[in-house]
This record gives structure tokens, C-alpha cells and sequence, in this order.
């Protein structure tokens, strides 16, 4: 018999909570709530979950802390975590994903949205370490060490900025990626960014790549997501 994956959830408003409780229950989880940060992180450290479902407003300690916290030790960095943020909180999501979380989910919301996106970070996280050198998306074929993206049989020319911010994003898929941490990523690799106006490489990758092209996706105020898969 499967073992459920185990999530903790960190909210403090009792009917959102209880929401996520019984779609947690139908989607076969295993789910633990604390109302506080401080209990909350206590718990991840007791508990070490599978996932991590964390409020932004929290009493005792913001989620932004707690965030930090759990990206911060060693033997819990590698827990996923999806934010849960009050419409208008896109400052404070920004510095989530900054700060390591995987995701975020705006409320309000649709509980089942929010279990598709656990799924797909669970899904991620569980597969082996891969030094895949090539990625297939549609009729695309991005090979990693020739620099080279295909499409059918077409090479495109692209910069070597916008090969690293594609590499980036492909690589990461399904992840939310702030234009800061791909500023960081790439020009960390061996990719550098000359103009760091991340936007006007975004558009210029979408302009090559034609308007059929939609694997891209814009997370206003945000950054961008690769899609996992099309719709």
C-alpha cells in the first residue's frame, strides 16, 4: 500500500484551512495544520513533509520568516513550499520565490487549482536527478551543450542571453521564476546577461520563436513560468 504524502498546512484563518483539509482528504493526502508560525516551523522540523503549504500573514511569525527558515536548514531546504498571498501581496510573493519557495497561490482560490499544483511539484520533486542534455516541447528540441534550439528540423539563432533564460525556464518548468533569480541564475552560468532587462529578452525569444509559441507564461508582477505541459 502507498503511503500518503504528508503536508503541512500554516494558516491561521480557520474556513480556508478547513477547505484545504477536506480536498486534502479527497485527494488522498495526509494533512497536518498549524494556525502560527512558530508552531508552524516546529512542526516542519518535527515532521519533515512531503510539502509545505504556507500563509503569508500569520501570527507569531510571517510566512516570509518561515520560509526563510526552512530554506535556511540544511535538512529541510528540499521540502517544496507553495504560498498561499492575499490579493496584492505581489511584493511579498516576489520575495517568497526569492526566498525558495516553489510556487504560490492567490487567494481567493479554487482548492482544486491549488491540489493540481501540489501534484505537479510532487511529481517534479520525485523524479531522479537527470543530466538530461536535451528537452522536447511541442515541435521544439532545445539541446543543452550545443547551444542549439530546434524547431522540427529549423535551427533558431538565439543570443546566448536568451539561450540561458530559455535553458533557465525549461529547466524549471512549472516553476514560478522571478526576473531576480533569472538575473542571478544566468548570470551565475555560463550565460551572461548583458541587458538585465529580462522583459526585453522575453520578447525577443517570443518574436523568434513565432506566435504559436505560448510555453511561456507572464505571472504579472511576478515573473514568468515555463509550462509544464499544454492545455
Amino acid at each position: 500500500m502507498t503511503q500518503k504524502k504528508r503536508i503541512i498546512l500554516i494558516e491561521d484563518e480557520e474556513d480556508i484551512a478547513s477547505l484545504i483539509k477536506l480536498q486534502a482528504e479527497l485527494a488522498g493526502y495526509k494533512l497536518h495544520v498549524e494556525v502560527d508560525g512558530i508552531n508552524g516551523f516546529r512542526a516542519v522540523e518535527r515532521e519533515k513533509p512531503d510539502l509545505v503549504i504556507l500563509d503569508i500573514m500569520l501570527p507569531g511569525e510571517n510566512g516570509l520568516d518561515v520560509c526563510r527558515k526552512i530554506k535556511g536548514a540544511p535538512e529541510l531546504k528540499n521540502i517544496p513550499i507553495i504560498i498561499l498571498s492575499a490579493k496584492g501581496d505581489e511584493l511579498d510573493v516576489v520575495l517568497g520565490l526569492e526566498l525558495g519557495a516553489d510556487d504560490y497561490v492567490s487567494k481567493p482560490f479554487s482548492p482544486k487549482v491549488l491540489f493540481s499544483r501540489i501534484k505537479a511539484i510532487l511529481r517534479r520533486n520525485k523524479e531522479p536527478e537527470k543530466n538530461l542534455k536535451t528537452y522536447k516541447f511541442g515541435e521544439f528540441v532545445l539541446e543543452i551543450d550545443r547551444y542549439i534550439l530546434r524547431r522540427q528540423d529549423k535551427v533558431i539563432p538565439l543570443t546566448l542571453s536568451e539561450f540561458g533564460i530559455l535553458r533557465r525556464l525549461v529547466t524549471n518548468a512549472g516553476k514560478v521564476l522571478t526576473r531576480n533569480q533569472l538575473l542571478d541564475d544566468i548570470n551565475n552560468d555560463d550565460a551572461f546577461i548583458v541587458d538585465r532587462n529580462i522583459d526585453v529578452h522575453i520578447a525577443s525569444l517570443r518574436k523568434k520563436l513565432g506566435p504559436s509559441f505560448d510555453w511561456i507564461e507572464t505571472v504579472r508582477g511576478v515573473g514568468y513560468r515555463f509550462k509544464e505541459e499544454q492545455a
